[in-house]
């Protein structure tokens, strides 16, 4: 059995992960600022959850293809996207974007106000109003956020086949080796890849929960000892 669909679904999840942690946090941030255009922008961010995937990996075949700005620029620039591992991490990353997005700004929107006022009111400027009181104080939510978008990335099919197709040991992930090997006819093989993503899936949800139970019974007891 060749194993490259596991470590290159696995290397695609893990980098897609690592750029919607980042530009998750920053967007949830940004629209949890906003007070004009608010449900405009959270549109925007969001559109990605409700396409279906293969018309996200069309406009990123569009985006990154060589008629366009962006894919002329980056062909200059000796970049390639189209059909390699880096188009599936970009087109993972996109997909799962809306996630880590969604989650972390409900995160955001639970912390305690007085705590924003308190911060503000001592001089705390925003920069440091983040990094010391809004993410410490979403930290469970943040990190539900990423193991949510990481389980997304991992099963992502649509938007990869179409922006990175289905190269074998380059570009073919578990979920386009599931559908390469029921279109070959291979249902053992097929069943096997489906089992890995599965028990992968399921990790990453007890994962989750067993954070945040952990997170919940460290605030009770800080909340207790308040008293």
């Amino acid at each position: 059995m060749d194993y490259s669909p596991l470590w290159i679904s696995m290397k695609v999840a893990l980098t897609a992960t690592s750029v919607t942690f980042v530009l998750g946090l920053l967007a949830a941030r940004f629209v949890l600022s906003l007070k004009k255009l608010r449900l405009f922008v959270d549109g925007i961010f969001s559109l990605p959850m409700v396409l279906p995937p293969t018309v996200v990996g069309f406009f990123l075949l569009i985006l990154f293809g060589k008629n366009s700005a962006v894919g002329r620029f980056l062909m200059q620039m000796g970049i390639n996207v189209l059909f390699t591992w880096q188009g599936a991490a970009i087109a993972a990353a996109v997909v799962s974007f809306p996630i880590m997005y969604r989650t972390s700004l409900g995160a955001f929107e639970q912390v305690d106000k007085n705590l924003i006022y308190a911060a503000r009111t001592l001089g705390m400027s925003e920069g440091t109003l983040f990094f010391k009181v809004l993410l410490p104080s979403s930290l469970p939510g943040i990190a539900a956020a990423m193991i949510l978008a990481f389980a997304r990335a991992l099963g992502e099919f649509g938007a990869t086949i179409m922006l990175a197709g289905n190269i074998p040991g380059r570009t073919q992930t578990m979920s386009v080796a599931v559908y390469t090997a029921m279109q070959s006819g291979n249902r053992e093989l097929a069943y096997r890849w489906v089992a890995v993503i599965m028990t992968i899936s399921f990790l990453s949800i007890v994962l989750m929960n067993y954070w945040t139970s952990c997170q919940n019974r460290v605030s009770m007891r800080e909340g207790g000892n308040g008293f």
